[in-house]
This record gives C-alpha cells, structure tokens and sequence, in this order.
C-alpha cells in the first residue's frame, strides 16, 4: 500500500511536466480542493484526472513535536453528480518528544499515513449565488502508524458540503461527522469548516479559513485559521503555499505547506 502511494505522489508530481506542451485553449479547469481544510461542494471536470499534490509542515502537536509529510489526492468525476476519490499520506518525518525526565531527546521516525477512498454526490445543482450542496463519504483502506494533527484520523467520514459565489468571493462551507478509533474505543467526532476566496490581480488569489473540530478522545477542540496564496498560470494548473495557526492548546500550533492541484489535460474516454 505504501509502495502504491508513493508511485500516486510521484505520478502527481511528475504530469505537469509532462504535459508542459498542452495547447493552453483546450485544457479543462482544475477545480482545488488544497490546501484549505474544506472540500467544494462542486466537482473536478468529467472525465479528467485531477492531482492535488503537496507537503506540510507542522510543529507542537498533541502526537509530536514536529512533523513534515507528503500528502496527494486524486480525484475523478465519472458523471456530472458523481466523483470519486483517493486520499494518501505516502510518508510523515516525524519527531516525538521524549518523555519527562529522559535524557534523549526527540525520537525520530519515518512513517506512512493513512490511505482513503471517497465519494461525493452533488444533491443540488448551483450556479453563481445559487449554491451547489453536496455530499460526501470516505472510507479508510489502510491504517497507517504515522502520528496524526490534531483533528485526528477518521475510519469513516460524512461530509455535508455547500459552496457559491456571492460578491465577488467564493466560499466553501463544511459540515463533517467523523468516526474514530482508538482500539477497542470508537467515538464520534464533529467539525465544521468555512473557507473563502477572492481573486487578486493577475492569476493570483487570496484564502482565508476558520475551522473546528471536537477531541473525542482528549476532551476538548482543535480551533484554527488558516491563509493561502494561490497562483494560477493556466487553467488546469493551480499553485499554493500558506500557513495554519491553531487556537487552542490542543490544536497543532503552527502548519506550514506548498503544493500544486493539476488535471490531466487529455479526457480518459
């Protein structure tokens, strides 16, 4: 499973240089869901490939002191209503502090994440200030032993999903209901997220995010905001770099990441 997503990441890597001599007027539009923590209700273009490729870093988390990780999601939408979707961690350097009163410091490790597969179904059609309500599950395929952020690791997940365009800003709204485990325990975790986007001048864009979730299994919330730029050359090709700041103690204090979204500018069928 490891071996797999690592092949996934670097084939998400790789297309856009393979595809750098694409006639620009034909490619379909890329539809991001990175690096915000909500999800659009709308769907990636018919019958492309979409990539969405990237690396985080994070720093004072309940499970470490330090992590750095690479993260892909590929998607594909077979009908107009209907996607699916593979979400990996291929592999997360990460560092455990030591315990009280030892003489090591940080223990270092080299872990794969977690693999899931989805679906999302749009429910509501939307266009401009009319929104598109969706929604969503996932599944997760693969356990992997990497320590997690803060919100945790779902084996399931429902997703309520709502997104439009109203004033010249495009939001996405999420409404989740997770299930963790923590064996033989499993409890329900909950979250809400709201992120919103406007166009700056050029091919660039500006996000801002306010997010939370409940800790079933600390008793508490993991609340943060999150800040991206993205930069867009061409249609099927959008870049982001940004940072998220957790608000409550429990919360991941700092996160760091980079990456691209890319479609495949060539229809499977």
């Amino acid at each position: 499973m490891t071996r797999i997503s690592l092949g996934v990441l670097a084939l998400g890597f790789l297309a856009p240089l393979g595809a750098a001599q694409t006639d620009v007027s034909a490619v379909p539009t890329a539809n991001p869901a990175r690096p915000t923590i909500s999800t659009p209700a709308t769907l990636t273009p018919v019958g492309y490939l979409q990539f969405e490729s990237g690396a985080l870093g994070a720093t004072h988390s309940p499970e470490f002191s330090s992590q750095v990780s690479m993260n892909e999601v590929v998607k594909l939408t077979v009908a107009p209503r209907l996607e699916f979707l593979a979400i990996s961690e291929p592999v997360a350097h990460s560092s455990v502090g030591a315990p009280v009163g030892a003489s090591s410091g940080d223990t270092p490790s080299n872990l794969p994440g977690d693999v899931s597969l989805g679906v999302q179904g749009v429910l509501f059609p939307g266009e401009g200030a009319k929104p598109t309500i969706s929604l969503g599950y996932s599944y997760r395929v693969y356990g992997g032993d990497a320590p997690d952020l803060d919100i945790g690791s779902a084996k399931n997940s429902l997703l309520l999903l709502v997104s439009a365009d109203v004033a010249g800003f495009h939001y996405d709204a999420n409404v989740l209901l997770n299930e963790q485990v923590v064996a033989p325990v499993a409890r329900a975790q909950f979250g809400q997220t709201l992120s919103i986007s406007h166009h700056l001048a050029g091919d660039f864009s500006l996000t801002g995010e306010i997010w939370r979730f409940t800790e079933p299994f600390l008793r508490g919330n993991a609340i943060g905001t999150l800040w991206s730029l993205g930069f867009t050359p061409r249609g099927n090709l959008v870049f982001d770099g940004g940072f998220d700041r957790g608000l409550t103690s429990t919360s991941t204090r700092w996160e760091g990441f980079a990456g691209f979204t890319y479609v495949l500018p060539h229809r499977l069928w």
